[in-house]
């Protein structure tokens, strides 16, 4: 789904006032999507089962739906007659109490995130200035279940383990991301070409990984209150569909899912899954050059 371009939320740095209707009926539509993109999830979860590809939003990422439903205005815009807003963290009250107006408090809230900030800042700029790499072909996923006979996931191969474990062995490991690559098993560890840490993310991400892009919704949920409910769902989107991708293109049978596997082993497969990938890439620098512009106005508000 393209990135909608200049999106009412996010059009001017000068602050602007919403009257209670129009921010209601913003935070209906805003709810309404979110309740779209969770369904799944949440009908799997009532059921008391659990849903292999949707439940890592919600379980690796620990974030409840209900952060995705709940609508912010974002940096830049004030609501008026909105008493439900002034009672919650981050934000703060103006004027009088006849035409008092609510906003999020940038200077309480970097204050409390700074080094968050600062880091999210830092990361998000070095990925942006470096070149998108396409050659991983999700091998990832397949490292992670190397040589394992019991596996993160209740599916079974698609390949099986001996031929799972052969596909490995016949490619060049390249994960660049650390919270992929501390998943692989303790035989795969050795194979791959980079020993990625913490300290090295920012040095190491780059916009042609998939988990460097379904990050964009952790950074979005942790900048809190300033980031515009319209980014935060567009992260939450891009990462969803990124997983699916992730889950297709890995070792597991995802068929009882409804969808065709990418097989990654395959010349036709690895094309697939590289146009996927730079459509995703291409998607995530804009999210993330949009999480750069939230940064920047409110270091400004504040004169950071």
């Amino acid at each position: 789904m393209p990135i909608p371009a200049n999106t009412p939320e996010t059009t001017s740095p000068a602050t602007r006032i919403l009257t209670r209707p129009k921010w209601q009926a913003a935070a209906n539509e805003h709810r309404e999507r979110a309740e779209a993109l969770t369904a799944t999830f949440r009908e799997f979860r009532a059921r008391g089962k659990k849903h292999a590809i949707d439940d890592f939003l919600f379980t690796y990422y620990s974030y409840r739906p209900a952060l995705l439903h709940k609508w912010h205005p974002g940096i830049g815009l004030e609501l008026a007659d909105a008493p439900e807003y002034a009672s919650q963290r981050w934000y703060t009250t103006s004027g009088t109490d006849a035409d008092a107006t609510v906003r999020v408090d940038v200077a309480a809230l970097l204050a409390s995130r700074h080094d968050l900030v600062t880091h999210i800042r830092t990361l998000s700029q070095a990925v942006l200035d470096r070149p998108a790499q396409f050659g991983c072909f999700g091998l990832h996923e397949w490292a992670m279940v190397y040589k394992q006979e019991e596996h993160r996931h209740p599916i079974p191969l698609r390949l099986g383990q001996a031929p799972t474990d052969a596909v490995v062995e016949s490619h060049r490991i390249q994960c660049s991301h650390f919270d992929a690559f501390r998943f692989f098993t303790p035989a795969a560890r050795p194979l791959n070409q980079l020993q990625p840490t913490r300290a090295q993310q920012c040095a190491l991400d780059q916009a042609g990984c998939l988990h460097a892009n379904m990050d964009l919704y952790k950074w979005a949920i942790k900048l809190g209150p300033l980031v515009p409910g319209a980014l935060l769902l567009d992260a939450f989107e891009l990462a969803r569909e990124i997983r699916w991708l992730d889950m297709r293109a890995s070792p597991y049978d995802v068929s009882d899912y409804g969808v065709a596997p990418v097989a990654i082993e395959t010349p036709e497969g690895k094309a697939q899954y590289v146009r996927m990938q730079r459509e995703f890439s291409q998607r995530a620098q804009a999210i993330r050059a949009r999480l750069l512009e939230v940064i920047t106005a409110a270091e400004a508000a504040v004169g950071q």
